[in-house]
């Protein structure tokens, strides 16, 4: 990311995670650095269709560790997808990865965003009891669940937002995202010919609606990646 959005990310950061912020400023600080990020992506998709070198659709693989595995490359999936990735999920000896497609810019993103929703996530799960008639690990599957569903809807519509800056020059911004989509579907479809479409899970927890609010409040972005420690 540029080093302007950087900063204006970093303050933001900073405001929203202080523990005297209230909840509504807390959620206004990261409403604007959503938004910051969706425009990273389509400023670098704009700059891209001008020059291709600045940004080539690529692939790389995330490792995902117990616990819930599952349930964590469930949340990377829905990242992914609302940043315009493709995503492939695989059995490894040691457990689950994530094999992910996308341009350059969009793959930062997503490993960025997921980096920090792990750690938020965790959080998160802690600080929300598990009602005494559930089984713990069926709650935490369907909070993670509900957590995923809050964050991928937020991400759709800072990136519908995005998208819909008209251009002065060029290719509208529309043309160059659904480009960039096909791009990487073919790039996807390369790689996996066979892959299919994982099946809905049906989770029996009730931690869903407590886990979409908790994906709703979350910050979309990496404190590790704007220079927090």
């Amino acid at each position: 990311m540029s080093d302007a959005i950087l900063v204006k990310v970093r303050k933001l950061l900073t405001k929203a995670e202080d523990p005297a912020c209230t909840p509504a400023e807390a959620e206004a600080f990261t409403a604007k650095a959503t938004e910051l990020i969706a425009k990273y992506g389509v400023d670098r998709a704009l700059l891209a269709a001008q020059d291709p070198s600045t940004d080539r659709v690529g692939d790389r693989v995330i490792d995902v560790e117990p616990p819930y595995a599952l349930d964590k490359a469930g949340l990377l999936a829905s990242v992914a997808a609302a940043l315009r990735c493709g995503s492939v999920r695989r059995r490894e000896r040691n457990g689950l990865a994530v094999h992910l497609f996308g341009f350059s810019s969009d793959l930062e993103r997503v490993e960025l965003l997921f980096t920090s929703l792990l750690v938020q996530a965790a959080h998160g799960l802690a600080a929300t009891p598990v009602p005494a008639w559930e089984h713990a690990a069926a709650f935490r599957r369907s909070w993670l669940a509900g957590f995923a569903g809050a964050i991928a809807r937020r991400l759709r519509e800072a990136e519908a937002a995005a998208a819909a800056t008209p251009t002065t020059s060029g290719p509208s911004v529309a043309l160059v995202l659904a480009d960039r989509t096909s791009d990487v579907s073919r790039r996807m479809s390369e790689a996996y010919p066979n892959a299919r479409t994982a099946s809905r899970r049906r989770l029996a927890g009730t931690g869903m609606r407590q886990g979409y609010a908790a994906g709703t409040a979350a910050t979309l972005t990496d404190s590790r990646a704007v220079g927090h420690t």
